[in-house]
């Protein structure tokens, strides 16, 4: 009986575990360049002194879906979009770089390079400084270069060039800050085939009614393991009255 309620119990714990990466992913359904989460789970045994004839629930994988979003055109020049594989490198707080897919980038009070929440944008050769009063354009290799403002066209000038990588999505893993890094804590070399796309965004890869239906399933397994223990429950019961008709 006891091996019955192992396993509904720690099955339904783990389904509202699911379901909360699922309603996660929901929330972050418009969020530019996010990539859902996945969750699987599997069946361990119990091990003790007797035989292991308990199991219970747990979460394998936490994992990533990496496949592309939409790209959105927003015609802003600090807008960019990776095409396909790719990621844009940043210098965390903690002062390691990570990745990110969200491409709308900013100008910080002293001329650096920014991310949307002031996460300081790598290059090549490190941070990217922007002269004053100039206009930037990113071409697709992520060359950065400005144009005076008032002054004409052909007098371009090149900046830097961001860090566009391409790390095995096998060596990636989220951080709680929503990032990705390497899971050997090496920083990525930059990866010359990595392409952005000016004045777009890429959109989150989340699929709300994939999404949706997922979570009515969920749903649906959780009232089954809580089924299950009512029937444990009731199968106990009776066995106690029998034992004590006996």
């Amino acid at each position: 009986m006891d091996r019955l309620i192992y396993t509904a119990m720690t099955g339904a714990k783990h389904i509202l575990e699911q379901q909360a990466t699922t309603s996660h992913n929901l929330a972050n359904a418009t969020t530019t360049g996010f990539r859902a989460q996945i969750d699987s789970f599997r069946a361990v045994p119990v091990i003790s002194e007797g035989l292991p004839t308990r199991a219970f629930v747990v979460d394998a994988t936490v994992g990533t879906d990496f496949s592309s979003g939409s790209l959105q055109n927003t015609g802003r020049e600090l807008d960019v979009a990776i095409q396909g594989k790719g990621w844009l490198t940043v210098q965390a707080e903690d002062g390691t770089e990570k990745m990110t897919r969200h491409g709308s980038l900013k100008i910080s009070e002293n001329g650096v390079l920014q991310t949307h929440n002031g996460l300081i944008v790598m290059g090549d050769t490190g941070p990217i400084t922007i002269p004053p009063e100039v206009t930037i354009a990113i071409a697709k290799d992520g060359t950065v270069s400005s144009v005076p403002m008032g002054t004409k066209p052909n007098a371009v000038q090149v900046i830097g060039r961001l860090k566009l990588v391409n790390p095995p999505e096998a060596n990636l893993v989220r951080d709680a800050d929503g990032l990705f890094k390497t899971k050997d804590g090496v920083p990525p070399v930059a990866d010359a085939n990595v392409a952005v796309a000016g004045g777009m965004l890429e959109g989150s890869n989340v699929n709300v009614v994939e999404s949706m239906v997922t979570m009515i399933n969920l749903a649906r397994q959780f009232e089954m393991q809580m089924k299950l223990l009512t029937n444990a429950e009731s199968n106990a019961t009776k066995a106690s009255q029998i034992l004590a008709l006996s």
